[in-house]
């Protein structure tokens, strides 16, 4: 065969692959979550989740300086709190002895390099196991009162040296009452990584056993995004520029591709992607049993989010994969 055009040309050797190469995840795309628990010199495996754990402060500081040292800038800390510290009012979040609070204090003076994001959401602090407050008589998830209490724990978030305020709840209007606190607070420069579509997704469950936060009755659906739904992305991502979001953000990742992709080409922000916890537990599970390489298939993964238009990859492999960066 006489042909003008083989595409296999650039694909002969690795140099070439590499030298022609549209996109690569590096250790700096990275955002780490980290799970944090009372007491000391504890780490407690998350069994959903192999190779992860909640760690105590003292050896949060360890994994936070392992993952500078390989080039890993940021973290995202989620609190796990016993059942005896949470309420219906949530009042534990903005106890500024408590854990989350005092954890973010030390660590930023710890690594004040470090890009240091939070969690924004009632779930961790709740009796009832939902991102908001729950009406008693009618179960209804409540918005408005919820987003003033988000905007509380978004200042003293900020107070304690937090770079992003990650508001993960799905409340309307969150953004805009965040950025109107932490301005009047004078924390101009907090930024705030919305969770923009943040679906009501089967792949939480790990997460959920990590931090004890199953709701105790009924689900997410009343405030997280309907998995069908695409175009409705795109209203919520205008919603948070207005508001004044500084990053905006798809949770999960694998299944919803397609929506980082609408919101890469649908705004001039960062966006950036949730590679969650049963995205994770799935890669484990099958390399455990042999079924797939992986190593490989993490970093076809986290590849294919920067090639949807990803610039900033949360994920559970931030430690595993900038090693392999390294190696």
């Amino acid at each position: 065969m006489i042909l003008n055009k083989r595409t296999r040309r650039l694909r002969t050797s690795e140099g070439i692959r590499a030298m022609v190469s549209e996109n690569a995840v590096t250790a700096k795309d990275l955002l780490a979550p980290l799970f944090i628990i009372e007491g000391n010199n504890k780490k407690v495996p998350i069994l959903s989740m192999p190779g992860q754990s909640r760690f105590t402060l003292d050896l949060i500081f360890k994994e936070v300086e392992e993952l500078l040292t390989l080039g890993v800038p940021s973290i995202c800390l989620f609190p796990a709190l016993p059942e005896e510290k949470k309420n219906t009012q949530c009042t534990e979040a903005l106890n500024e002895k408590g854990l989350y609070l005092t954890a973010l204090r030390e660590i930023k003076k710890r690594f004040p390099e470090l890009i240091l994001m939070t969690d924004v959401a009632l779930d961790p602090y709740s009796s009832d196991g939902h991102d908001g407050f729950v009406d008693p008589v009618s179960g209804e998830i409540v918005n408005d009162t919820t987003v003033e209490m988000l905007a509380k724990m978004s200042v003293l978030q900020a107070a304690q040296g937090a770079d992003i305020i990650g508001p993960s709840d799905m409340m309307d209007g969150r953004v805009g009452a965040i950025r109107g606190a932490l301005e009047k607070s004078g924390f101009s420069n907090t930024m705030i990584m919305s969770y923009t579509a943040k679906y009501a997704s089967s792949f939480y469950g790990p997460f959920r056993e990590a931090l004890d936060s199953t709701p105790k009755k009924g689900d997410k659906k009343t405030y997280q995004m309907n998995p069908t739904n695409g175009r409705e992305a795109l209203r919520e991502l205008r919603l948070d520029e207005e508001e004044g979001v500084d990053i905006v953000m798809v949770k999960p990742g694998l299944p919803y591709l397609d929506i980082v992709k609408t919101l890469r080409d649908n705004t001039h922000l960062p966006v950036a992607v949730y590679n969650v916890s049963g995205e994770y537990a799935m890669i484990k599970a099958a390399a455990q049993l042999g079924w797939l390489d992986g190593t490989k298939a993490m970093a076809e993964m986290l590849t294919s989010f920067k090639r949807a238009g990803a610039d900033i990859i949360l994920t559970y492999f931030a430690k595993e994969m900038a090693q392999l960066l390294r190696d």
